[in-house]
């Protein structure tokens, strides 16, 4: 009959904690690396689509075929633009 002593269930025990606590890491890693690139893509989006709305904007803004209309829609537009671009680099800072 084989008997184990308390300190080889200890050791048994902290051994298959060891490995758990190292799976648990490597999961972790992997998920942070994942959010990290999707984070990312969803940033190039974002920034696509502000692209996209503020040329779309200008177009209807020049439509107008008022001068003042065009030069207030292009001056937000260009303010909007260096602040997200601000945010946007922000972010990209912070998911490196």
């Amino acid at each position: 009959m084989a008997t184990t002593t308390k300190s080889e269930t200890i050791k048994d025990f902290t051994g298959s904690f060891g490995e758990v606590a190292d799976r648990y890491r490597v999961l972790n890693e992997k998920l942070i690396d994942t959010g990290k690139k999707t984070s990312s893509a969803a940033l190039d989006g974002y920034q696509k689509a502000l692209g996209s709305y503020f040329d779309f904007t200008q177009q209807l803004a020049g439509a107008t075929q008022l001068e003042w209309v065009s030069t207030v829609v292009k001056a937000r537009n260009d303010f909007l633009s260096e602040v997200n671009g601000a945010y946007i680099s922000a972010v990209r800072d912070v998911l490196k």
